[in-house]
């Protein structure tokens, strides 16, 4: 099936569930996702987006700015203090109780909207990596629209770039506490110091990469192309420098380079 015949299909599921509230990161995958519910479903579409401690500030406000832009109507659950334990102590399942707090923040929002459905971004790609969020997703009746229409992440982002989603050249982005190893207590205080960290590779020019945290040690993992940019010393020197102002005690390369995914490496799935 060719792309222009997923995004039919994708359009004709839309139709059939009528109303539907959007789970929003501001991402690829939901922002194309969001499109064309807006375009189908006109003010039958909604957005909600979770803002909470692993979630980075600068991806909120660009979220914001894409709902505005595209005149829909869009909720922001602010979470002050996300305390379930079993997201705090980092255990494998992570994910799943994540997903399982904020989904269900999300389906009381669409039920005060009166709308039928929420929708998540997951894609066809997104069946092939470790990921136990889905199973909450199930348990909840959530839909995955993307996923049902055989989409897969080079199809939504040439279609992105069809039909002009600013996102379809965005690189790839997660929540901050993949960045941290499985087992290690995550705190507000470790994903803000990622946060910090990962918005100044950004703001050097970096496209694709990932700080990541092992206790006081960050592990820079940028894309295998971009590595030599730190061949440059005043880079070098800076980013250490900076890192280490941040609050880490040692800043790494990591010479593989960038890798979705890489903190599952240790999983046996």
């Amino acid at each position: 099936m060719d792309t222009s015949n997923k995004l039919e299909l994708l359009k004709s599921r839309l139709r059939e569930l009528e109303s539907v509230a959007v789970a929003f990161s501001g991402g690829v995958d939901s922002t194309f996702l969001l499109k064309v519910a807006k375009d189908t479903l006109g003010d039958k579409c909604i957005a909600v987006t979770i803002h909470a401690m692993m979630h980075s500030n600068r991806e909120i406000e660009e979220a914001k700015a894409y709902t505005k832009a595209l005149g829909v109507k869009h909720i922001v659950i602010e979470i002050d203090n996300f305390d379930i334990k079993e997201f705090i102590d980092n255990n494998e399942k992570r994910c799943y109780y994540c997903k399982k707090a904020i989904f269900t923040n999300i389906k009381n929002i669409a039920n005060e909207n009166n709308i039928k459905y929420i929708l998540d971004g997951t894609n066809l790609d997104d069946l092939g990596d470790y990921r136990p969020g889905l199973k909450a997703l199930e348990e909840l009746n959530i839909k995955s629209p993307l996923k049902d229409s055989l989409l897969t992440k080079d199809d939504i982002r040439s279609l992105s770039k069809v039909l002009n989603v600013p996102t379809f050249d965005k690189p790839a982005f997660a929540c901050l506490a993949t960045r941290i190893p499985y087992g290690e207590t995550i705190t507000n205080e470790k994903l803000r110091m990622i946060e910090k960290s990962e918005e100044y590779l950004q703001d050097l020019g970096f496209k694709q990469f990932r700080v990541r945290a092992h206790d006081c040690l960050a592990r820079i993992e940028v894309e295998e192309n971009e590595i030599y940019k730190f061949f440059d010393k005043e880079i070098l020197k800076s980013t250490h420098n900076k890192l280490k102002d941040i609050g880490f005690k040692y800043v790494t390369l990591d010479l593989l380079g960038y890798r979705m995914g890489s903190m599952n490496d240790s999983i046996k799935h």
